[in-house]
């Protein structure tokens, strides 16, 4: 395996080199990186690595800019200290966020990710980036803010998303209430997996493991019922009925 470590810290750019030799012995290093600029340079000069772990916030700015500006068909593990650039990093053929300290287990599972996918695919990198780019837009966190910082919620405990005054709000299990980093619901849809996670209409978006029940509801709309109390009751209207029992039925 060909790695590209992209890293402006030295301490931290040796231990993840040894930390990824004890996981994988036969990993090669093919440089060792430590600006946006540099690598920009690097990938431009080089054939793509099978993988890159980068950090995300070097001395020139965030890495984000390296893939944004190079063409490196290759997955990406993303490392950082924060856990803010969270959803930024999915954007990317990105297969994992590691947070310093490298956990040593958390690489090794993180490196049997890559060889599975890698394998499952048959060496076939255009096939696992299609494959990454396919699901990267499935969101396993959604940021949100709590007062002045931000915090990642995992999506699987998240009860629905609704709109108000032009803010996107989640509820999770706890049914505590958070402000959403997104614009609009639209721009939220398309990153969640929709095998879970439904447009009820426009000012609510629903998880299906968090539906009570449903039920028939005036001229052929549907009436939903979340396990947790809503402001407004979630209608599902009569043009959208039948792909909702679709959708329901498919889970």
């Amino acid at each position: 395996m060909k790695v590209l470590i992209i890293e402006d810290e030295l301490p931290a750019s040796e231990n993840l080199i040894e930390a990824l030799l004890q996981a994988e012995p036969g990993i090669e290093i093919l440089a060792q990186l430590t600006s946006v600029a540099e690598s920009i340079e690097w990938l431009k000069q080089h054939p793509s690595p099978d993988i890159i772990f980068m950090d995300i916030q070097l001395s020139d700015g965030l890495s984000f800019a390296i893939l944004s500006a190079s063409k490196a068909d290759c997955p990406v593990v993303f490392i950082t200290a924060y856990d803010q650039y969270l959803s930024k990093a999915f954007e990317f053929n990105s297969i994992d966020y590691l947070l310093k300290p490298i956990n040593t287990v958390k690489l090794q599972n993180t490196i049997k990710k890559y060889s599975a996918l890698k394998n499952h695919f048959v060496n076939n990198m255009p096939l696992l980036l299609d494959y990454l780019k396919k699901n990267e837009k499935s969101k396993s966190r959604i940021l949100v803010r709590k007062g002045q910082e931000f915090q990642a919620i995992r999506t699987d405990g998240i009860v629905y998303f609704f709109t108000e005054h032009k803010l996107v709000f989640l509820v999770d299990k706890d049914n505590k209430k958070y402000l959403a980093e997104k614009s609009n619901l639209s721009e939220l849809e398309e990153e969640l997996d929709k095998k879970y996670f439904y447009r009820a209409n426009r000012q609510y978006i629903i998880n299906v493991n968090f539906i009570k029940n449903f039920k028939p509801f005036d001229k052929s709309k549907i009436f939903v019922e979340l396990e947790l109390p809503v402001k407004e009751d979630i209608i599902i209207s009569q043009e959208n009925a039948a792909s909702f029992k679709k959708w329901i039925s498919e889970i």
